[in-house]
């Protein structure tokens, strides 16, 4: 069964957004978030996947760059419903972050029932089938008991790790992603299961609109670099005009 998120009567516009991969050296994403936290006229905002750039437990939420997006997240839900997804670079982040941010889980994949259509919300890396090695990685370390066994470690050596993760070369990220897209006749069939004609998702940092026929089809969200020449990003709002794409 998918879950599925009813929206209320008091939105009248919804925030979606993904792959910031907020970390220390993405001061300009983190302050371009800010600005759209504050600025928005959506009720609530949807995060799917990927916000912060790696998550080495909730431990780590009081160390100085982390505390801050908390601190910013916070103030953002005291105006805004704020909701989270697990991505792949974040799939550690747990209830203790979630509360002291005004965060709300939401289960990839989740059907969102707002102005009258159903739309089918996933990350995305799930369904990139043909990477084969990317997807057993992905099935231990949702594990359980992978997850405690690293979350046993003490917190300066999971964050050794993490800085050993951001040094990787973003070109080698870039192809990385480039290599492999979500499998068309999987999204058609759990669009079919959810009673969902359009899947929005992220993770490929490819923003593009796909028919996948009878019907259906997947909008892919923009990553977040602000940092970066040219910077981009976008958002997708919807409303009950239906989707639109805003570029940051």
């Amino acid at each position: 069964m998918i879950h599925t998120l009813t929206a209320p009567a008091q939105w009248r516009q919804i925030d979606l957004l993904s792959d910031l991969h907020l970390g220390p050296d993405t001061p300009g994403t983190l302050a371009r978030l800010e600005q759209h936290l504050a600025q928005t006229p959506a009720q609530a905002v949807l995060l799917l996947g990927d916000i912060f750039e790696v998550w080495v437990g909730d431990d780590a939420r009081n160390e100085p760059f982390e505390a801050g997006v908390v601190r910013l997240l916070r103030d953002a839900s005291r105006r805004l419903d704020l909701f989270f997804m697990h991505g792949n670079r974040d799939f550690l982040v747990g209830a203790e972050l979630l509360a002291d941010a005004g965060m709300t889980a939401l289960p990839d994949p989740t059907v969102l029932d707002a102005f009258g259509q159903r739309w089918l919300l996933v990350h995305g890396d799930a369904q990139c089938l043909a990477d084969t090695a990317y997807q057993a990685f992905r099935r231990q370390v949702r594990s359980p008991e992978w997850q405690a066994q690293v979350l046993a470690q003490p917190l300066e050596a999971r964050q050794a790790l993490g800085r050993q993760m951001r040094k990787g070369s973003r070109a080698a990220q870039a192809a990385q992603l480039m290599a492999t897209d979500l499998d068309a006749e999987t999204c058609r069939a759990l669009l079919n299961e959810a009673g969902a004609t359009t899947m929005i998702h992220g993770h490929t940092h490819r923003p593009a609109e796909h028919d996948l026929g009878d019907g259906l089809r997947r909008v892919v969200l923009s990553d977040w670099d602000l940092d970066g020449t040219p910077p981009r990003g976008d958002v997708i709002r919807l409303s009950a005009a239906g989707l639109q794409r805003l570029s940051l």
